[in-house]
């Protein structure tokens, strides 16, 4: 009876939680998220929150709150220059997915074998593959977080931009563009973010580094995508790359930490 009960009670709280949440941004003023990016943003925490609990959670709100917030940077200059994120910053479907998708598929690798459906092979070159998945996800989200407040104030408060492939001076808002003020901003987001991941428990200190180094690859690579290959193809676009600058992130965290093991056994 009482593991009947402790088996349904995280979907229970799930639902209940983030049914009661996604009321209170339906009627709230100012909107975060379009009526379908609710939704979807209602489903991802549903998610997260079965397979990795409320540490996973807490990362993902951490992201959603400071990443909303960053967006409104110097909201009013950047709609007159036209360099602002359409709808005011208001998160659709394919910003949630675009942001997630990569978090999400860690959650769910978690919650599989966390479930026994499938077993890891203490001989196999990965002991604890539980441990690199988390620290993916919370990679997966430093690098998101880190990209996104160092486009937004890059945009606002960028004295010098530069195309990172030439190292040509571009108007603010260019594809591939990085300034000094950007840059720094989103080294001190993945900090932050990482150190969430740390207090809640799901990385260690070690993690916390490998984290912020691979979210700076990431939104690095990401700019390089952005200046050389994002005009060219029509399918690639701003979600699309941020599908693509997640997977980077997740799988940069992954290699650091496995070589580090590797090598300092």
């Amino acid at each position: 009876m009482s593991s009947s009960i402790y088996s349904v009670n995280p979907w229970l709280v799930a639902v209940v939680l983030n049914t009661i949440l996604l009321g209170v941004a339906w009627i709230a003023p100012k909107k975060l998220l379009t009526p379908a990016g609710l939704f979807h943003a209602w489903f991802l925490a549903i998610l997260i929150w079965v397979t990795i609990g409320w540490q996973g959670y807490a990362v993902v709100m951490f992201y959603f709150l400071v990443g909303s917030g960053v967006t409104r940077i110097g909201m009013a200059q950047k709609e007159a220059e036209g360099i602002a994120e359409k709808r005011s910053g208001a998160r659709g479907p394919e910003n949630v997915w675009g942001s997630a998708l990569t978090g999400a598929l860690c959650a769910l690798g978690v919650g599989i074998i966390n479930s026994g459906f499938l077993v890891p092979n203490p001989q196999s070159l990965i002991p604890n593959p539980q441990s690199l998945l988390l620290l993916a996800y919370v990679a997966s989200f430093s690098t998101k977080l880190a990209d996104t407040t160092a486009s937004e104030v890059g945009k606002a408060y960028g004295k010098s931009t530069f195309l990172i492939t030439t190292l040509q001076p571009v108007p603010r808002g260019t594809e591939g563009a990085v300034s000094l003020e950007g840059t720094l901003a989103g080294i001190v987001a993945s900090v932050a973010i990482a150190l969430v991941g740390w207090g809640v428990g799901l990385i260690d200190l070690l993690g916390v580094a490998w984290c912020v180094l691979a979210a700076f690859i990431a939104t690095n690579v990401e700019s390089v995508i952005g200046a050389t290959l994002q005009s060219k193809y029509t399918w690639l676009t701003n979600e699309v790359v941020n599908i693509l600058n997640t997977l980077i992130g997740a799988i940069a965290s992954v290699l650091l930490a496995w070589t580090w093991i590797t090598f300092s056994n």
